[in-house]
């Protein structure tokens, strides 16, 4: 009987149980992919293998809680990204415990591994005053402050996720009444409606009309920008940091310089901007002298690497 390599395991894990079996949304099997990724690169440091070569002796008990203590010490990831990672792995040695019966053993061990416990937040919410504030805030004669207006309303009144109230369409929102409600797929891919108030309704329903031509627009668009590659950025209040760092980096700012006006503790981490900016890269390569030689034969880093960067 042929014992199940660790690459044939995966690749069943990924396109039997995750995507036919459990049909897993791209979300969570990008997830997982990430997780083995990075288990997989830290075995091999560890045994100095190829990934593709581990077997599943090599991806113990002992192993997953080095990983683990590796994501700790080296990663800095949070107790929860921590316990992600292990229900990734988890995840993974279910599958697999039926198909290796002579390592049984092996992944009941890395089954055993305990989540971590922590501390959970005491909720945070706004009482009826603050609320009317927070709503009352936005300046409605303006088109912005409509839209924030209707999308905080919205927000507060459904208990909507961030993720679903951004991906609203008009055409998900019902505003006649009887029957006003906000249709959304949320986590596990869970369709619902969630009823509207006759005010939430209201406002929505003189909201809509402005703010796309479209049924399948979104309820809550940003500024239309005529600049393409800014689509495929998330701009973040921290990408606007990082753009001001870019800025003087072009201007020929020293990094030192940089360092102080960004309130860095070191020089040494405003070099992530010398490795982002691709034009100093490329003015530095037009000064090499181009070798004369042939190009050789590509050569993937890893068959199972590669394998799970396609996913």
């Amino acid at each position: 009987m042929n014992v199940p390599t660790v690459t044939s395991l995966l690749q069943g894990f990924f396109t039997e149980r995750l995507v036919r079996q459990l049909q897993a949304s791209p979300q969570t099997v990008s997830a997982y992919r990430d997780t083995m990724k990075l288990l997989l690169v830290f075995a091999a440091q560890e045994t100095k293998k190829a990934p593709s070569r581990l077997t599943i002796d090599d991806l113990d008990a002992v192993t997953v809680g080095a990983f683990l203590s590796h994501l700790d010490d080296q990663r800095h990831n949070s107790t929860a990204t921590r316990n992600a990672r292990l229900a990734a792995i988890h995840s993974f040695y279910r599958y697999a415990l039926p198909l290796i019966p002579d390592r049984a053993h092996t992944a009941s061990q890395v089954l055993a591994i305990p989540r971590r416990r922590h501390d959970r937040a005491i909720v945070s919410y706004l009482s009826g005053p603050e609320t009317d504030a927070l709503l009352a805030a936005p300046d409605r004669t303006t088109w912005y402050g409509r839209r924030d207006h209707a999308l905080l309303l919205t927000t507060v009144q459904t208990g909507l996720r961030v993720s679903e109230v951004t991906r609203l369409t008009i055409a998900d929102i019902t505003t006649t009444t009887p029957g006003a409600a906000v249709h959304t797929t949320g986590k596990g891919r869970k369709e619902r409606a969630t009823p509207l108030t006759r005010q939430t309704a209201a406002v929505l329903r003189a909201w809509l009309p402005e703010a796309w031509p479209a049924p399948n627009g979104p309820a809550f668009p940003t500024q239309r920008l005529d600049c393409p590659s800014i689509s495929a950025k998330h701009v973040t209040p921290h990408t606007l940091r990082h753009t001001a760092a870019m800025a003087l980096l072009h201007a020929g700012v020293d990094t030192s310089v940089i360092a102080l006006w960004l309130g860095h503790q070191s020089p040494v981490t405003t070099h992530i901007y010398l490795h982002a900016d691709m034009t100093i890269k490329e003015r530095a390569l037009a000064r090499v002298h181009e070798s004369n030689t042939a190009p050789g034969r590509y050569r993937p880093a890893d068959d199972l690497i590669d394998f799970l960067e396609r996913l």
